[in-house]
C-alpha cells in the first residue's frame, strides 16, 4: 500500500485539449445505439446516442488505438494516426457470434482479440443458463465440463483440469474458498445475481499466476457498480425435480459523483428426483439422499467516481447449508433447527442429520480505476480483497471437521503508454491464504500460503497481426503449521515458477481470423496436494498428499519424503475464426504437456491396510469404515483436444447452433489420468422474435472406456432440453415469463469426471417456471 500511494505522489494529469469524434452504423447505414468506445491502454471510453454518434475527449497528439464494440455486431478496431481528429465513420457487420469484452486481463479486449480461446457468458444467455452451482451453470460451454457432486457443489473443468489448477475469481479477485481443495466443496460465487462470467481456457497464469495452469473463471457482478444509473433487476423462479425455489432481487442508483448497489437472493431445494430406473448403492431409489440445500446472500457496494476514474468499495456475505451425498438423509433446514434448539432434535434426528456442510463467507473488497497522463502510465487499477471463509462438515449433529480459509489479496496493474506501437501492462502482485482444518477429520495440517509476483504483457497491431507477448515470476511459499501432523516436522517449501507467453492474431480476410499462442506456466502444488493425510468424509476416500511415499510391502504404510516439484506446462493454441455475417464458427486444438503433472491416484488399498501413524485411542475410535485410499502422484502427462462451434442465423428469428469438444488425458509411461471428460456434441435451435424465445436443446456425451487403473467406464447419455419465454416490454419496465424443462426423456446419466458417478446420477425429467425484470 505504501508503494501505491508512493506512485500516486509521484504521478501528475494534464488537460486534455483534443478529442475525437465519430458516428456508428450498421451496413444498411442505420445508426447503432450503444456502441461501446474504448481507447485500449487507457480506462477512457463512452457509447452512441440514438444516431449512433459519440464523443470523446483524449490527446491525440499521440497514436492511438480505438476500440468499438455492439451487441449482435463484429468487434472492430481503428488505429488513429498521431494528431488525426477527423471524425470517424465506422461500420459494423453483423455477426451470429456475440463478441463480448472480457474484463478478467488488464487489458480489456472482445473475444476474439485473444490468441487464446476466451467465452463469455452475458446478458440473457447467463439468465436462461443459470443454475444452483457455478459448474452446472457453465457445463454446456464449449471446453467446459463439472466436477458434479451431485446439485451442492459443482465446479467448472477447463480441458479436464480443475481444482488448484482452475482459479475461480469474483471480478478478478480469488473466490478465496475451500473448492479447491475438494470435490465436495462449494464454490463461494453466486451466479444469480452475476453480469457475465468469462472463462479463459488454457493457461492464465501471465494474470493470475500459477493457480490458473488450466485456466480461470471470473464472475463478474455490480457489487462495485460502475455506472450510477437508476436501475432494479428481480427474478422469481422454481423447479420440479428439487422443488427448488429461488428469488433474487438488485438495485443500483446513485448521481454523477457517488453509485451504491445493494443485491440479495435467497435459494432452497429439497433431495432431487433422479431417474426410476437408477439402482445406486444396493436399491433402487426416487431421489438422492442427502441432496438438499438452503443458501442466502447478500452485497452492497458503492463506487466514486472522480475525473480521471473511481474508487469503490464492497461487502458481501454468503450462507449455505446443504447435504453432502453419499451418506445417510439429511435436511439443511432440520439441521437448521436442530441448531436453535439442540436438545430438543437432537433425539428425533440423530440417525438423519449424517453429514451436513454449513459454509459462511464474507467478502471485502476495494477496486480503483484511475485514467492517467503521465509520460509512462496511462491508467492504474488496484483490487484489494479480504476473504473471511468457513464451512463445517456436520456429522451425527456433531461437527466433524470446520474448514476455514482467511485469503489478504492485493492487484496492481500499470498499464503502460504506448511505445513503438507496443502497449501493455505490468501486474504486480501479493496474496496470503491461511488455511486450517480442524477435527477428528481433519485430512490436511494448518497452513499458510504467501505468494509475490511481477508480470509484464505487451501487445502491438501491425497490418493485419495482433502480436501479444507475456512473461511472469513469482515466489510461493507454503508452510504447514502444525508439527504433531501423521509425517512429523514438515518444512517450510518454497517455489519461485515462471511463465512466459507468445501469441499471434492474424485477420487472415475479411470476416476471418486465426490465432496461435504458445505459453510455458509452472505451478507451485497446493497445500492440500501436499499435506493431506487422513479421511475425508465428504468424498469417502483417505487422501495422502504428494509429500508421503507408499511401501508397497505385504503390510504397506506411507512415510515422509520432501522430492516434490514445481508442475511444468507447455501449451499450445490453435483457433480459426469466422466472427462475422449470418454463419460463425470457431475452432480451437489445443496440446499441453504436463511434466511432473500432480494427480490423484486410487492405490487399490483401503485405510485399514495400511500402517497410521500418529493416531491417539480417540481418533481411532472415530470409525468410517474402510475408506479407499488415494495418494497425489506426479508424473509426466500429455492432454490434447479440439472444440468447435458453428452458428448459423437461417432466418431472422431462427439461429442453429451446433458444437462439440474432446480431451485425451495420457500419462507419458502408458495409461490414462482419471476422471478425464468424455467426447460431446451439442445443437440447439432458438427462435427469437416479437418478444417470444423458444428453444430445443440436445446434448450427446460419448461413452468414456479410455479409464485409468482401478477407474471403471462410464456410459454414454443423451439430453433433451427446451425452453419457452415471452418478454412483455414497456417503456419503463420489461418482465420475461419463461417455462423451462431438462431431461425431458427421464434419461440417466451418469457424470463420468464426478467422484460420486456411481452414487449421484444426474437429476431426472425436470421442470422449471419463473419470472424476471428490470425497471
Amino acid at each position: 500500500m505504501k508503494f501505491t500511494a508512493n506512485l500516486f505522489a509521484l504521478m501528475t494529469l494534464s488537460n486534455l485539449a483534443h478529442g475525437i469524434s465519430g458516428q456508428v452504423l450498421d451496413t444498411s447505414g442505420e445508426p447503432i445505439y450503444g456502441a461501446s468506445i474504448e481507447v485500449a491502454g487507457s480506462r477512457l471510453q463512452t457509447q452512441t446516442d440514438a444516431q449512433g454518434r459519440f464523443s470523446l475527449e483524449v490527446n491525440t497528439s499521440q497514436l492511438r488505438e480505438i476500440h468499438i464494440n455492439a451487441p449482435g455486431h463484429s468487434h472492430k478496431t481503428v488505429i488513429l494516426q498521431a494528431g488525426q481528429d477527423e471524425p470517424l465513420k465506422v461500420t459494423l457487420q453483423h455477426t451470429v457470434i456475440e463478441q463480448i469484452d472480457v474484463t478478467a486481463t488488464p487489458l480489456h479486449a472482445s473475444t476474439i482479440e485473444s490468441a487464446q480461446p476466451v467465452t463469455v457468458v452475458a446478458g440473457e444467455e447467463l439468465r436462461r443458463k443459470q443454475a444452483s452451482t457455478l459448474g452446472e451453470t457453465l457445463k454446456n460451454e464449449v471446453g467446459v465440463h463439472s466436477s458434479y457432486f451431485g446439485p451442492v457443489a459443482s465446479s467448472p473443468i477447463i480441458r479436464g483440469l480443475n481444482g488448484p489448477r482452475v482459479l475461480i475469481t469474483q471480478n478478478g479477485l480469488d473466490s478465496a474458498d475451500a473448492s479447491r481443495v475438494g470435490p465436495d466443496h462449494v464454490v463461494a460465487t453466486e451466479t444469480i445475481t452475476a453480469e457475465q462470467i468469462e472463462i479463459l481456457r488454457g493457461p492464465a497464469t501471465l494474470f493470475y499466476g500459477s493457480g490458473a495452469i488450466g485456466g480461470v473463471v471470473n464472475v463478474v457482478d455490480e457489487r462495485i457498480p460502475t455506472s450510477s444509473e437508476n436501475r432494479t433487476a428481480y427474478s422469481l423462479g422454481s423447479n420440479t425435480v428439487a422443488d427448488e425455489r429461488e428469488a433474487s432481487l438488485a438495485h443500483t442508483g446513485g448521481n454523477d459523483q457517488l453509485a451504491y448497489h445493494v443485491d440479495s437472493f435467497w435459494r432452497k431445494g429439497d433431495d432431487y428426483e433422479i431417474p426410476t430406473s437408477s439402482d445406486y448403492g444396493k436399491e433402487s431409489s426416487e431421489v438422492l439422499e442427502n441432496s438438499d440445500s438452503k443458501s442466502k446472500g447478500f452485497n452492497i457496494g458503492g463506487n466514486w467516481f472522480l475525473d480521471n476514474g473511481s474508487i469503490g468499495l464492497a461487502y458481501g456475505r454468503l450462507e449455505r447449508i446443504n447435504g453432502i451425498p453419499g451418506h445417510s438423509h439429511s435436511h439443511a433446514e432440520e439441521h437448521e433447527e436442530h441448531e436453535e434448539d439442540e436438545s430438543e432434535h437432537h433425539d428425533e434426528h440423530e440417525e438423519e442429520l449424517e453429514v451436513v456442510s454449513d459454509l459462511k463467507q464474507d467478502r471485502w473488497q476495494l477496486a480503483s480505476e484511475l485514467s492517467l497522463d503521465n509520460p509512462w502510465l496511462s491508467g492504474l487499477d488496484a483490487r484489494i480483497g479480504y476473504t473471511d471463509y468457513e464451512h463445517s462438515e456436520i456429522e451425527n449433529n456433531a461437527i466433524g471437521t470446520t474448514f476455514s480459509n482467511q485469503t489478504l489479496q492485493a492487484r496492481v496493474n500499470l498499464l503502460l503508454q504506448e511505445m513503438a506501437g507496443w502497449r501493455g501492462a505490468i501486474t504486480l502482485e501479493s496474496k496470503t491464504t491461511d488455511f486450517e482444518a480442524i477435527g477428528e477429520e481433519a485430512f490436511t495440517p494448518p497452513s499458510t500460503t504467501e505468494s509475490s509476483a511481477i508480470g509484464l504483457i505487451q501487445e502491438k497491431h501491425t497490418g493485419e497481426f495482433l502480436w501479444q507477448l507475456g512473461a511472469r515470476i513469482e515466489r510461493v511459499t507454503i508452510e504447514a503449521t502444525d508439527d504433531d501432523w501423521e509425517g512429523g516436522n514438515l518444512d517450510k517449501l518454497a517455489f519461485t515458477p515462471y511463465s512466459f507467453s507468445a501469441g499471434l492474431v492474424w485477420d487472415i480476410a475479411a470476416n476471418y481470423n486465426a490465432g496461435i499462442s504458445f505459453t510455458h506456466a509452472q505451478r507451485a502444488p497446493s497445500a492440500a496436494e501436499l499435506f493431506s493425510y487422513g479421511p475425508h468424509i465428504g468424498t469417502s476416500t483417505f487422501e495422502v498428499g504428494a509429500l508421503f511415499r507408499l511401501d508397497d510391502t505385504e503390510e504397506p504404510y506411507f512415510y515422509y519424503e520432501n522430492n516434490v516439484e514445481e508442475e511444468v506446462s507447455n501449451n499450445i493454441d490453435l483457433s480459426f475464426r469466422r466472427h462475422s455475417g449470418n454463419i460463425g464458427w470457431v475452432l480451437n486444438l489445443f496440446y499441453n504437456q504436463v511434466d511432473n503433472f500432480y494427480y490423484e491416484r486410487n492405490t487399490g488399498y483401503t485405510s485399514e491396510d495400511i500402517e497410521e501413524h500418529g493416531h491417539d485411542e480417540e481418533e481411532e475410535s472415530h470409525d468410517h469404515g474402510e475408506l479407499p485410499v488415494y495418494v497425489f502422484d506426479q508424473a509426466d502427462s500429455t492432454l490434447y483436444g479440439l472444440e468447435a462451434e458453428f452458428a448459423w442465423q437461417i432466418s431472422k428469428p431462427i439461429t442453429l447452433t451446433l458444437w462439440g469438444d474432446t480431451v485425451r488425458g495420457k500419462l507419458d509411461d502408458g495409461g490414462n489420468l482419471p476422471r478425464i471428460p468424455p467426447a460431446r456434441l451439442g445443437s440447439m435451435l432458438s427462435y427469437s422474435s416479437n418478444g417470444w424465445d423458444a428453444g430445443i436443446e440436445i446434448t450427446h456425451a460419448f461413452e468414456q472406456n479410455k479409464v485409468s487403473e482401478l477407474e471403471t467406464s462410464t456410459a454414454a447419455y443423451t439430453l433433451l432440453n427446451t425452453e419457452l419465454a415471452y418478454t412483455f416490454q414497456g417503456s419503463q419496465h420489461d418482465l420475461t415469463v419463461y417455462l423451462k424443462a431438462n431431461n425431458l426423456t427421464d434419461e440417466l446419466a451418469y457424470v463420468h469426471s464426478s467422484f460420486l458417478k456411481e452414487l449421484a446420477p444426474l437429476p431426472g425429467r425436470n421442470f422449471s417456471v419463473g419470472l424476471r425484470g428490470m425497471f
